[in-house]
């Protein structure tokens, strides 16, 4: 896979991360919907989160917690709540997470927080609680494809399913709510669709 001709070179060389990494992680990453059934160790999963971990949260919150889908069973269980496009390439990923929020996070919250006399109570209100704890676990999910690609794998996340279902499936107990499913393995043949534009910096930055 060829990285797209990087548009500015004066740009890319203002960044400290050199050539390659700057194309593992985001240039020729893509997103993949094919893979081949090289194997996702339990080793390579915990290298991708202990290095992930260190991405900022609100008050240091990490909401995001994972299931790792690997047996048959838990497969087919995943499966029946994905859209109908996104359950053949599933079905055939080395391995699959469950993207979830933990929405009562604060319990692992210390005591005494800086700058915030009590930090557990800064998230005392239930609904509060549950929307600080998606956006931060979607902030989360973004570390997490960027470190599977820095392990030199794909990701394919994906938002179509029934939320609803598959967190009851998975979450009977509703302290998480799942917010992606996120298909890792090393890319097969025909994994990339084409690849859409960018926005130019001119229109998306703005100086004031």
């Amino acid at each position: 896979m060829t990285a797209p001709t990087v548009q500015d070179d004066t740009a890319a060389q203002e960044l400290a991360l050199d050539p390659f990494a700057q194309d593992l992680l985001f240039r020729q990453a893509r997103t993949a919907n094919a893979f081949t059934d090289e194997p996702v160790t339990d080793e390579q999963v915990r290298a991708i989160y202990e290095l992930v971990k260190w991405g900022p949260t609100a008050m240091n919150s990490q909401p995001l917690r994972l299931v790792a889908v690997r047996s048959k069973e838990a497969r087919e269980r995943l499966i029946k709540h994905l859209s109908p496009g996104n359950r053949d390439k599933t079905a055939t990923a080395p391995l699959t997470l469950i993207v979830a929020a933990d929405n009562d996070f604060h319990e692992h919250l210390p005591t005494v927080f800086p700058h915030a006399p009590n930090a557990k109570d800064a998230f005392a209100d239930p609904e509060a609680r549950a929307g600080a704890a998606r956006f931060n676990a979607a902030i989360q999910l973004g570390y997490l494809i960027v470190g599977i690609r820095a392990a030199g794998l794909a990701a394919g996340p994906m938002t179509g399913f029934d939320a609803d279902g598959l967190s009851a499936e998975f979450f009977p107990d509703g302290r998480h709510r799942a917010i992606a499913v996120v298909n890792v393995g090393k890319p097969g043949p025909n994994a990339w669709f084409d690849r859409n534009p960018r926005l130019d910096y001119e229109q998306v930055v703005t100086t004031v």
